[in-house]
């Protein structure tokens, strides 16, 4: 088991650049780590064990192959059974008499064995976005923050750096519109991938999955006589399945079996792993959904986008990143909201200050040349 999760210790490790937000990181390094986890886990537990315990009356069919018969083809319940009384008129939940009923009538379980494969890909996926950015965004912050993520520097060489960057970040005025298109595509690639899966997800819960946390709250507010339990119908402990052979005389046999499903339940682990699933992916959606709402008015307000910087700026002056945000356009705002992520406070006051000045300047010496006089009273 230790060495299953050893892999995502390279996941897990901490950056010293950061290049994408918090809600970003939900999706490709806590979703991402929890569903490759959860594979694990049910990967780990169907090597420890029988998959599957089936009970049959026949001395003439091995215990062993009923067992591999029975896991590797579909079980199944029966729907209108769920409704029935436990102990009086059924024996497990779904568990009824199946003759004479139609292939309509009963509810098929295969997916079971494909659960830890799904997992995973669902993980991959979520990574996906942060891959895609990680190419795109080539390295960038982490070229021109050189080191300065922290103040203790000496003069000479803090001198330097900041005079590097400053030089890089007016003559790319501007210039940048295109990389923070690329992060915002990513963020909605993010949004379609999480509901894109919850889609999927329900597909191959044969479109159980969408209701499955309402309908887990809704049985949790019922009383115990009247309630069915939803993680039961979705996730069942017992189920049947029919294994056909040659009798004696050559006739073909059918044998009824009822199977337990150790792998399935796993002490009833798997239905609490998508409960946790489905409201995580509501909530995460959700969540996602609303920061792509707030790009929108980011890009179309520049004040908000000088607010923003003013919180993770706190340092600067007001003055200088109203006129950053009035000269430039999106991707520089994003290009200075990443930078006041990696680089120390006091350093990025510094920075702002002397862009600020600069372009300043050139406003002053713009309505001169125009001969904008009230224009340059009020500079």
């Amino acid at each position: 088991m230790l060495d299953l999760f050893s892999g995502l210790k390279r996941i897990i490790k901490r950056r010293q650049i950061h290049i994408d937000n918090a809600v970003f990181r939900l999706h490709w390094l806590l979703t991402s780590i929890v569903l490759i986890a959860f594979s694990a886990v049910i990967t780990a537990r169907q090597y420890v064990g029988q998959p599957i315990d089936c009970l049959i009356e026949s001395n003439q069919i091995p215990e062993t192959m009923i067992n591999t018969y029975c896991w590797i083809s579909q079980t199944f319940l029966i729907p209108s059974a769920f409704s029935k009384r436990v102990g009086v008129e059924v024996p497990h939940p779904g568990v009824d008499n199946s003759r004479n009923l139609t292939l309509n009538d009963r509810k098929y379980y295969a997916y079971y064995q494909w659960v830890c494969f799904v997992l995973f890909i669902q993980g991959v996926l979520f990574y996906v976005p942060y891959y895609l950015w990680k190419v795109w965004e080539g390295g960038l912050m982490k070229s021109i923050t050189m080191g300065m993520q922290i103040a203790i520097l000496a003069d000479e060489e803090r001198g330097y750096k900041k005079k590097l960057l400053i030089e890089y970040l007016y003559r790319h005025l501007k210039l940048h519109h295109y990389y923070a298109f690329k992060y915002f595509f990513c963020e909605i690639l993010c949004l379609i991938n999480i509901i894109g899966q919850m889609y999927l997800t329900d597909r191959f819960f044969d479109g159980e999955f969408m209701s499955y946390g309402l309908n887990v709250i809704s049985y949790t507010q019922k009383e115990v006589k009247q309630r069915a339990d939803p993680m039961v119908y979705i996730f069942p402990r017992m189920t049947k399945c029919t294994f056909h052979f040659y009798g004696s005389s050559g006739d073909v046999q059918k044998k009824d079996a009822l199977c337990l499903l150790p792998l399935l339940v796993q002490n009833v682990v798997n239905e609490k792993i998508y409960i946790f699933i489905w409201f995580w992916f509501v909530i995460l959606s959700i969540i996602t959904f609303l920061v792509i709402i707030s790009r929108l008015f980011i890009f179309f307000s520049v004040s908000i986008r000088s607010r923003i910087l003013k919180t993770r700026c706190r340092f600067s002056n007001s003055k200088y990143l109203n006129i950053i945000c009035k000269y430039g356009n999106i991707g520089d705002f994003f290009v200075l909201y990443l930078l006041a992520k990696n680089i120390d406070p006091i350093i990025m006051q510094d920075i702002v200050a002397e862009i600020g000045k600069r372009l300043e300047r050139n406003e002053f010496i713009t309505h001169l040349a125009n001969g904008d006089t009230d224009r340059i009273n009020m500079l």
